[in-house]
């Protein structure tokens, strides 16, 4: 009884203010244009481009500002909802677009459109907007890059509406590129009034938005709540249907999902994998599951230091795996099963790899190379708990019949990344997608020679790079098709990192709720919700 009162104090104590005002009629039209979503932690800046923006931030650049493109609606198969496809692009700031005849440069014309402050959107603003993106340096600069967009002199303003991207290299990432959260249009005169000095205004946008896009923020309370007001001078004629969004940061999870179950919240995201499959199984929400585009649960072995630079003890491990005991214990089918492929590579991504849980294979292997066992460690992350821990548990409890003592290193989400930049653990738990949905994106972050950060087992092959820079570079479908395949067997037989199961990205929301739209960036898009 305790817990139950505690609960419904809870949820009334969460339920926005400004779904209760006092009179009926208000309270029914308030409810009916204003969403609250639950969720773990909230934006911890207002920039996207700034150093060090957390993922939610990518929330606000989507709902807040516009790009130049954007990539075309597909209907999920169920009904309940869209996803995308990158290869299809449809206008946002930009009305039209014109490639040059020899393939180096794109001409856009502007739209009509005013930023929040009441300025109209120049071609000067997303000059401004995208050089800042290529020179602050960090995610954004490296993010731009990954569409060959890497110094401010490819972008060029020829007059208030049209504006030129200038291209340094064939690349055919640089048109989806433009559609990720990154290259956002920013007011540049209201931010360079505000800046204090700072070229970029790094400090201001920290703390403000100075957008077109179809919401502001009306008010931002860090690790509290963010509250969205509808732009109702936006361009798109298809205005969002809801006035308000309040996303309020709940650190339980099984308080958002009392709050959901109880119907004092809307929407909930990031519940651990067992409670979206209690909740689709008990069917009073709905939960939408998306398999996330080029994303994986892996287990990336160093290839560079420590026991696994001997590839027989990488393949015993990717053998041990226990694939079905992770999706059922960890992911509790929410996803989908990486293991037991047959007739070899493709050049979809992601794809099972060729091993399947075979234990004699893995001893075999292990007494080849290290007939004494091995003792070692793997990393995971704190923030991914609900699922990384059993991952690791699951390893740990595996590979030990086969003298391989696994030590478990848990981190706090905080210092995660930091972890990994060392390069120095032996085995490392992790989950990856790549906004851009292309075998060779994915491949050049994780497992090219420039050794990125996401490169977590700091696997280095000259010939993994030929192939993958041949695929991301070439026009001919023959030879994209064989560079593709190419290195994914390589992976394949070399198995650096161990393919563990393709998640769903899953959110719950009431019956009510319509309209949702899955994009790169895994943030939810309010400018599409609907509330019967």
């Amino acid at each position: 009884m305790q817990r139950r009162a505690f609960l419904a104090a809870t949820a009334g104590a969460l339920a926005a203010p400004a779904l209760r005002p006092a009179p009926a009629e208000a309270q029914s039209a308030s409810r009916a244009e204003t969403l609250l979503l639950v969720q773990e932690y909230g934006p911890n800046s207002m920039d996207m481009q700034g150093i060090g923006a957390s993922q939610p931030v990518n929330g606000v650049a989507l709902n807040c500002y516009d790009r130049l493109l954007s990539y075309k609606k597909v209907p999920l198969p169920d009904g309940q909802g869209h996803t995308f496809t990158l290869h299809a692009l449809e206008p946002e700031l930009a009305e039209s677009w014109q490639e040059a005849s020899d393939g180096m440069s794109v001409t856009f014309k502007l739209r009509e459109a005013k930023f929040h402050s009441g300025r109209p959107v120049r071609a000067q603003d997303v000059k401004w907007s995208l050089d800042r993106a290529v020179s602050i340096g960090g995610f954004a600069t490296t993010q731009m890059a990954a569409g060959s967009m890497e110094k401010p002199e490819q972008f060029v303003a020829l007059d208030d509406r049209t504006f030129r991207i200038d291209f340094i290299r064939k690349d055919k990432l640089l048109m989806p590129n433009l559609g990720v959260t990154i290259p956002y249009v920013i007011d540049s005169e209201t931010a360079k009034a505000n800046s204090g000095g700072d070229p970029w205004a790094k400090e201001w946008l920290k703390n403000n938005v100075a957008g077109s896009g179809a919401f502001r923020v009306e008010s931002w309370k860090p690790g509290v709540e963010t509250i969205y007001a509808r732009n109702d001078d936006w361009w798109n004629a298809s205005k969002p249907k809801l006035r308000r969004i309040i996303t309020r940061d709940i650190p339980s999870p099984s308080t958002r999902r009392a709050l959901l179950e109880r119907g004092d919240a809307d929407v909930s995201a990031l519940l651990p994998p067992k409670d979206f499959a209690d909740l689709a199984a008990a069917g009073k929400v709905k939960v939408v599951g998306v398999p996330v585009p080029n994303g994986i649960w892996y287990c990336a072995m160093n290839s560079a230091t420590g026991p696994f630079t001997d590839v027989r003890l990488r393949q015993a491990v990717a053998w041990a795996m226990p694939y079905e005991k992770i999706m059922q214990a960890a992911l509790y089918g929410r996803g989908v099963v990486m293991s037991g492929a047959e007739g070899g590579p493709t050049t979809a991504w992601p794809q099972p790899f060729p091993y399947n849980t075979n234990i004699e294979k893995a001893r075999a292997l292990v007494q080849q190379a290290a007939p004494g066992g091995i003792t070692t460690s793997v990393l995971f992350d704190a923030g991914q708990a609900t699922v990384a821990e059993p991952i690791a548990l699951l390893v740990k409890e595996a590979l030990a019949p086969l003298g391989i003592t696994v030590e478990l290193n848990k981190v706090p989400g905080s210092n995660f990344r930091g972890e990994l930049a060392k390069k120095n653990s032996p085995m490392v738990i992790n989950r990856f997608a790549g906004w851009l949905d292309w075998p060779d994106y994915y491949f050049f972050w994780n497992f090219h020679g420039s050794n990125s950060i996401f490169n977590v087992a700091s696997y280095q092959n000259p010939e993994m790079d030929r192939l993958i820079d041949a695929a991301r570079f070439t026009s001919d479908a023959a030879a994209y098709e064989a560079a593709v395949k190419g290195f994914v067997g390589m992976a394949q037989r070399e198995a650096p990192v161990v393919p563990l199961a393709q998640p769903l990205h899953d959110m719950a929301m009431q019956k009510n709720i319509g309209g949702y739209q899955f994009w790169p960036c895994r943030e939810p898009d309010f400018r599409a919700f609907t509330k019967g």
